[in-house]
């Protein structure tokens, strides 16, 4: 278990740190509640100084009674949880895969002309195209940029991959690597494959940048946010205008790479489908209904409900802190709402408190040049601690510094355990769960401990125990 810390320092900087990597004899939340338990109170922390959680999804992590953010809300009730963001959106590419084969085929082809490619590379010295800087990416299974960065390579590459496919599937060494080869041409040059191709790279074109700024670890409740309002509103302009463009891009792609273009107003053959049991259609029908406007039906759909938690006052009212255009999103009235979560920190007398140092805060700051080009929230927290303004309106800076420790996303968390296979490889497998958190805590968090000198290492080194010999 990975457990990163979200805290906003005395400069007023918000940091994001990894804590440790736990080893667990199980997955069960009560057993992770009381690692987490264990670790929180060797750094002198607890449970009760929690103000937000996030996790990544799972059902033991979850669950409404028994999941770990359950347990940890009986006894904390203002540590809300936020499920990772990045996790919510590579959620709906896996929903409007299984939902719609079309998308499923894609997917899975793209991963299976990389398998051939593999094949290619290990047979063959090609020589003719792929011996470049390009090659198919394997998409990986919760990274959203992966099966973008997939489908972009494959339509670049696409001649390519024919001539490898073509290649493999005359002179493989195995009669299944050429029958697996002359199978997945088959496919890619089919005009159903084209278009899908081409609608999957404009949808996940559309939330890239989100899932891009999610990865960051200085993620901003505001810009994702925004991030998502506009991926929803793209998706809206798409289903209305973007037929057009999608099918003459489709059709210029098939034609370059000389495949069959279809007639719209043809009888539609869909492939794998037994024509007793459906009414005959037309291709535009087809494309149109069945494929475009479902499909960013169904992906719009799914981030409704994947991002309903954005809906919640907890999160949009937090975004009223947002200093674009001379606060011009500030309203009093939803930042007291969210105040009101947080009982530990705003009795009844205190948000009255709150709601006067809100009104002074805004005329403030509004007239006031050093706050002027400030950029998100983050930046308000700082700009305030180096203004001194956190000190004349102390209850407006807690606020800020809630909102700030609300995480939308597990990034640090997941380059922990991505970075795990370059510390514990094959000749280290057998390293034990303390040596491997040793390792990789200074190695993630290098900007860190960059700053500890060897001299100290030594002195630390020479105190934990008697030694004979003096470093």
């Amino acid at each position: 278990m990975g457990v990163a810390v979200r805290y906003v320092d005395k400069n007023g900087c918000l940091n994001e740190r990894l804590l440790s990597i736990v080893h667990v004899s199980d997955t069960v939340a009560t057993t992770l509640e009381k690692a987490l338990d264990s670790l929180l109170s060797t750094h002198g922390l607890s449970v009760s100084s929690l103000r937000g959680q996030g996790y990544d999804g799972a059902s033991n992590i979850r669950g409404e009674f028994n999941g770990l953010k359950s347990l940890i809300l009986k006894r904390n009730l203002s540590a809300y949880y936020v499920h990772c963001f990045a996790h919510q959106l590579q959620l709906t590419i896996v929903v409007v895969a299984k939902k719609h084969t079309s998308i499923g085929d894609v997917l899975r082809e793209s991963q299976r002309a990389k398998v051939v490619e593999g094949i290619a590379s290990d047979e063959i010295n090609t020589g003719r195209g792929l011996n470049q800087e390009k090659s198919l990416t394997r998409p990986g299974d919760t990274r959203w940029s992966s099966h973008y960065g997939t489908l972009i390579n494959l339509m670049h590459l696409f001649s390519s991959i024919n001539d490898v496919l073509e290649y493999v599937g005359e002179n493989g060494y195995e009669d299944a690597h050429r029958a697996e080869a002359l199978d997945v041409q088959e496919i890619l040059n089919h005009f159903e494959f084209i278009f899908v191709l081409h609608l999957m790279r404009k949808l996940l074109g559309i939330t890239h940048d989100l899932s891009q700024v999610l990865q960051k670890k200085d993620q901003d409740i505001v810009n994702a946010m925004n991030l998502v309002k506009v991926a929803k509103t793209r998706l809206q302009v798409m289903r209305e205008k973007g037929w057009e463009v999608l099918l003459t891009e489709v059709t210029k792609f098939c034609r370059t790479n000389v495949i069959d273009v279809l007639d719209m107003e043809d009888e539609c053959v869909v492939r794998e489908r037994g024509r007793r049991k459906i009414e005959k259609i037309k291709n535009l029908h087809h494309y149109r209904v069945e494929l475009f406007c479902s499909v960013i039906y169904i992906q719009a759909q799914e981030l409704n409900h994947r991002f309903n938690e954005v809906n919640t006052n907890l999160l949009l009212c937090m975004t009223c802190f947002d200093p674009r255009d001379s606060f011009s999103a500030f309203d009093s009235e939803k930042l007291l709402r969210p105040a009101k979560y947080y009982l530990s920190e705003f009795s009844e007398v205190t948000l009255y408190e709150l709601e006067s140092q809100l009104d002074n805060f805004i005329f403030d700051v509004r007239t006031d040049e050093r706050f002027s080009k400030v950029s998100g929230i983050a930046g308000l927290a700082r700009n305030m601690v180096s203004t001194r303004k956190h000190e004349n309106f102390p209850l407006v800076y807690l606020l800020i510094k809630l909102s700030l420790l609300l995480p939308v996303a597990t990034a640090s968390v997941e380059r922990a355990f991505s970075a795990m296979k370059l510390v514990k490889t094959s000749l280290q497998n057998r390293m034990g769960g303390q040596l491997l958190n040793d390792c990789l805590v200074p190695y993630i968090e290098k900007d860190v401990f960059v700053n500890v000198t060897n001299e100290a290492i030594m002195q630390r080194f020479q105190k934990m125990k008697s030694r004979r010999g003096v470093l």
